[in-house]
């Protein structure tokens, strides 16, 4: 009598490679929250002013156009706005190294981020502009 082999050891495996991998992805998103609350690239009355304008903004959306169009515009804004922080991070090296309108400089044998300018608030304006465009043609065909 043949006894096949079980396939438990590979699934702990994985299930043991997607943990590290998860909490790998979970160290760098910390990583990332930290370094949000801590620079000084805008004033922190600036930061909480950011997420007024935009409830503010998603409020009169949702007057103007419903729910279903803001949903979709929150929702392109938000990813286009998480693939322009990617590209931030993966080019500054973990906001070490300067790029673009991104600078960086040496504080006390330290690398500390000094200011973000015209290019990244012009690519905020345009994830806003693309949002808009998106969410008033997408729902038409589908709903």
């Amino acid at each position: 009598m043949d006894v096949q082999p079980t396939r438990i050891p590979q699934k702990r495996a994985a299930g043991l490679a997607l943990r590290i991998k998860m909490r790998k992805l979970l160290r760098e998103i910390k990583y990332d929250f930290d370094f949000i609350k801590s620079h000084s690239l805008q004033p922190k009355w600036y930061k909480f002013l950011k997420i007024f304008i935009l409830l503010g903004f998603l409020a009169g959306y949702r007057c103007l156009f419903g729910l279903l169009k803001t949903v979709v515009f929150l929702a392109v804004f938000m990813f286009l706005s998480f693939l322009l922080h990617l590209l931030y991070r993966v080019k500054t090296r973990k906001y070490k190294k300067s790029w673009l309108d991104f600078v960086v400089v040496e504080e006390d044998n330290e690398m500390k981020a000094k200011s973000v300018g015209k290019f990244y608030y012009l690519a905020i304006v345009l994830n806003t502009i693309i949002a808009l465009i998106i969410s008033q043609i997408f729902p038409i065909g589908f709903f």
